[in-house]
C-alpha cells in the first residue's frame, strides 16, 4: 500500500487536530464574507473538555464545507487543511484499494452511492451531448441494479434498459446484452453508459465487465463503463484475487464506493471516483464565487464525513481490514453451509457476505424477527440475510433453528 497506513489513536488525532488549524477559525478571524460558521455554541457546546480527544466530533462543530473537488487543485482556502484529508482519502480509495495509477484520479464524498452513480451519468450525458442529441444517449443496467439508475435516468432524461439476468445465478450473459442492445440501437440510441455491479444490494451479485462490453465493441459503439461498489467497493476487492472491476480494467472509468455501509461510517459517505479529464463535464461554472469552481451534485457538503472514512479506515490499516473481510466471510461460509445441511435454497456469490434466501422457506415472522430484507415488500420472492460486524454465528443460530422448524413444520 502507497498510502493506506495503520495508525494509532494519537498519531489520528495529532493529524486531524493539525488540519482543523489550517481551517479558518470563526472565533479568532474577523471572516465577514462567507455565509456560514461553527455550529451554533447555544446548542453545541464548543469547549467540552471530552472534544480534546474526539477529532470527529470536533470536526462536526468546526462545519468545515468541503463545496467543490479537491483533487482539481483549487479549492475553498478557508478548509484547506481537512480538504487535503479528502484529498489523500480519495488517493487511498483509487489507489490503495481500487488500484489505480498515482495522481490519476478525481472524485469526492458525496452524500451516498445514490448521488455518486448519478454524478457518473451527468459526466458521460454531458460529454455525449458534445457528440449526439439527448434522445440518442442510454443507459444499459442490469434488471438488479440499484434504483439510481432508474432516479437518474429519470432526472437527466436519458433512457435506461434493463438487462435481464439469469433467476438462480444472477448473471448477464452476453445474449442478453446483446438482445438490450439492440432494442436500444432500434431506438436510436447511438452512444451508452454500461453499468456493472460489484455486489448489488439486494444479492451480492457481481457483473462480468467483458460481457456488457463485448457486444458494444463488436459494433464499435461509444460507451463509458461506471462500476457501483456503492456496496461492494469496500469488501469485493479484498475478498477476491482476480477483481476486474477497479482500475487495473482499462475499460473502466468510475467507481461509486459507499462508506456508511460495511465501512461503518456516518450516513452521507459515499466517495464518487473517476480518471482524470473527466469531471470537468460537470463543472458548474456559474458557481464563480467558489473558489475552484463547482464540479459536483451535492455543492456545499461537511467535512466531517470525509475525517470519519478516513478515520475508520486508518485506524484499521489495510491488514486490519484484510482479517475484517476475512471475519465476515466465514461467518457466510458457515451461515450457507447450515443452509445447504436444511436444503434450504438460497443465492450467494462466492466472495460476498450477502445470502439471499427463497421466500418459500420462511414466513414473515421469521422475516419480521430477524430483520430480513425483501426484493419486494408487496410479492417478495427473496429474503436476505447481511453478515455485517455485529452479525455473529451467535445471533445466526437462532434464526437456523427458526428456518429449521419451519422446513420441519411444512413436512408434517
Amino acid at each position: 500500500m502507497k498510502l493506506w497506513k495503520k495508525l494509532n489513536q494519537d498519531e489520528i488525532q495529532t493529524r486531524i487536530f493539525a488540519a482543523l488549524k489550517q481551517n479558518v477559525n470563526f472565533y479568532e478571524e474577523n471572516i465577514l464574507g462567507v455565509p456560514g460558521s461553527h455550529l451554533d455554541d447555544r446548542v453545541f457546546y464548543q469547549d467540552a473538555p471530552f472534544l480534546q480527544n474526539a477529532p470527529y466530533l470536533s470536526t462536526l462543530i468546526h462545519n468545515p464545507n468541503h463545496i467543490g473537488c479537491h483533487t482539481l487543485g483549487t479549492s475553498e482556502s478557508f478548509f484547506h487543511g481537512t480538504q487535503q484529508i479528502e484529498q489523500e482519502l480519495i488517493r487511498v480509495c483509487a489507489e490503495d484499494i481500487l488500484h489505480g495509477e498515482e495522481n490519476s484520479h478525481d472524485g469526492y464524498v458525496a452524500s451516498g452511492g445514490t448521488e455518486a452513480n448519478m454524478q457518473a451519468i451527468w459526466i458521460y450525458r454531458n460529454l455525449f451531448l458534445e457528440q449526439v442529441q439527448l434522445n440518442e444517449i442510454a443507459i444499459l443496467a442490469s434488471e438488479d441494479a440499484h434504483y439510481s439508475v432508474h432516479k437518474a435516468s429519470n432526472i437527466l432524461q436519458i433512457s435506461a434498459y434493463k438487462i435481464a439476468v439469469d433467476p438462480t445465478t444472477r448473471e448477464i450473459f452476453r445474449e442478453s446484452v446483446e438482445k438490450t442492445l439492440q432494442r436500444a440501437l432500434a431506438d436510436g440510441k447511438k452512444r451508452f453508459i454500461l453499468f456493472a455491479n460489484m455486489m448489488t444490494t439486494m444479492f451480492g451479485s457481481v457483473d462480468d465487465p467483458d460481457v456488457l462490453t463485448a457486444p458494444l465493441e463488436a459494433l464499435d459503439l461509444s460507451y463509458f463503463l461506471h462500476v457501483d461498489g456503492a456496496y461492494g467497493g469496500f469488501f469485493y476487492p479484498f475478498a477476491t484475487k482476480n477483481c476486474r472491476l477497479d482500475f487495473t480494467n482499462p475499460k473502466v472509468t468510475s467507481v461509486t464506493l459507499d462508506a456508511h455501509k460495511m465501512v461503518q461510517a456516518p450516513y452521507g459517505t459515499g466517495i464518487f471516483l473517476i480518471r482524470k479529464n473527466f469531471i470537468q463535464y460537470a463543472s458548474t461554472r456559474d458557481a464563480s464565487y467558489v473558489e475552484g469552481e463547482d464540479s459536483t451534485i451535492i455543492g456545499s457538503r461537511s467535512g466531517a464525513n470525509a475525517i470519519a472514512v478516513w478515520m475508520i479506515l486508518m485506524k484499521n490499516g489495510p491488514y486490519g481490514w484484510k482479517e475484517k473481510i476475512l471475519t465476515l466471510l466465514n461467518r457466510a461460509n458457515w451461515f450457507t453451509e447450515k443452509l445447504d445441511e436444511l436444503n434450504i435454497a438460497f443465492y450467494r456469490h462466492a466472495q460476498s457476505n450477502i445470502i439471499t434466501i427463497r421466500e418459500k422457506h420462511l414466513n414473515s415472522d421469521i422475516a419480521q424477527r430477524y430483520g430480513l430484507v425483501p426484493d419486494d415488500h408487496h410479492q417478495p420472492q427473496w429474503y436476505k440475510v447481511v453478515i455485517m460486524d455485529h452479525v455473529s454465528i451467535e445471533k445466526l443460530l437462532p434464526l437456523v433453528a427458526d428456518l429449521q422448524a419451519f422446513a420441519e413444520k411444512k413436512l408434517v
